[in-house]
């Protein structure tokens, strides 16, 4: 599936050698996010969002 909004990103958090965190929009997938082992989907709202929701979701995890 083509993104719709013309970005390719991937973000992710990792810790020994685990991802915890990752927003990604992989090509047959679009848009969507893993936090705490699951994949869910991600309404992506522009680059300066994903950074938000991406800084925040690692804060959420290390926080713990």
């Amino acid at each position: 599936m083509p993104t719709e909004h013309g970005f390719k990103y991937r973000a992710v958090y990792a810790l020994n050698g685990e991802r915890i965190v990752g927003f990604d929009n992989e090509r047959g997938k679009g848009d969507h996010c893993h936090l705490d082992g699951q994949e869910t989907p991600y309404h992506f709202r522009g680059v300066d969002q994903l950074v938000e929701d991406f800084i925040a979701a690692v804060a959420a995890r290390r926080a713990t």
